[in-house]
């Protein structure tokens, strides 16, 4: 049975672990906010920018862009992988990395060859160990996402799409839905399918200057830039939820452990004091 000190001493060590689940629940409470109002800015316009770039090339089916090239068969594909640099964020990366083996696994039953991009530390220390050579392009240290993050990874998969190295790029990455739910989504990124192509009719009634070739060229790159950078926002949003979850789970747990340390610290407190008085009695009538 332990004694009394190393019960006490065990009692303080839950306690200043305690202390930092509790101030990183708080830190990542106020990250949480700033993200997710960041994430609810960015969709309204990601939405915009897709329904934009729908009229243009649903009204304009002459004009054209080479992102938006469907290619008649698939022989190789990017997945673009969205993960996290720190841990301590319950299940965020292992479900996230687990979902990004579903579609490598795909990948490989179908016959595809496959690239990776990967972003986070997280995803990059599981997947570049299981697939090394796969790996193209990498990115990490991100402590706030910012456009130019979007950018680079845009420059990178779009330069490998117009090449002819990719025939179709995914991304994948959490959704953010609650402070309790983050769902792993793979959206196809290119090549680009703006909302309604597919719905073509008339001729809008207004002209398109300089040309519709000249805006989908400025288009389709930026949608495709703000689609990346919609999925790096969202993935923020939930790995600050998702830790925050976790260290408030955490900290009741310590709580838990606290009150049963607690409770056996004073019930060896009572034996040993129980044992003195029987020891000084057993004495006293012995003389």
């Amino acid at each position: 049975m332990p004694s009394l000190k190393d019960i006490r001493r065990r009692i303080d060590s839950v306690h200043k672990t305690q202390q930092i689940t509790r101030a990183m629940r708080m830190v990542a409470a106020a990250k949480l906010r700033r993200a997710q109002d960041a994430i609810l800015s960015a969709r309204p316009y990601a939405e915009r920018m897709r329904a934009t770039l729908g009229e243009v090339a649903a009204s304009q089916l002459e004009a054209g862009h080479e992102l938006l090239e469907e290619r008649e068969q698939v022989r190789a594909r990017e997945l673009v992988v969205i993960a996290s640099d720190r841990g301590l964020c319950g299940g965020f990366n292992h479900n996230l990395v687990k979902r990004a083996e579903v579609e490598i696994a795909k990948c490989e039953a179908d016959g595809i060859g496959f690239g990776l991009t990967l972003v986070g530390r997280k995803a990059v220390e599981h997947l570049r160990r299981r697939h090394p050579e796969q790996v193209t392009h990498t990115l990490t240290g991100i402590s706030q996402v910012a456009y130019g993050h979007a950018v680079q990874l845009a420059d990178h998969v779009a330069g490998r799409f117009v090449a002819g190295e990719v025939d179709e790029v995914l991304v994948i990455f959490s959704e953010f839905v609650s402070a309790l739910t983050q769902t792993p989504r793979v959206e196809r990124l290119l090549p680009a399918r703006p909302a309604g192509r597919e719905e073509a009719g008339e001729k809008p009634p207004y002209e398109i200057e300089p040309s519709p070739e000249k805006l989908l060229e400025i288009l389709v790159p930026k949608a495709v830039q703000v689609e990346l950078l919609r999925a790096l926002l969202e993935s923020q949003a939930g790995e600050q939820a998702a830790r925050m979850t976790a260290m408030e789970s955490a900290t009741r747990n310590t709580e838990e452990l606290i009150d049963r340390l607690t409770l056996q610290y004073n019930r060896a407190r009572q034996a040993a004091i129980t044992k003195e008085l029987v020891e000084i009695v057993s004495g006293a009538e012995a003389l």
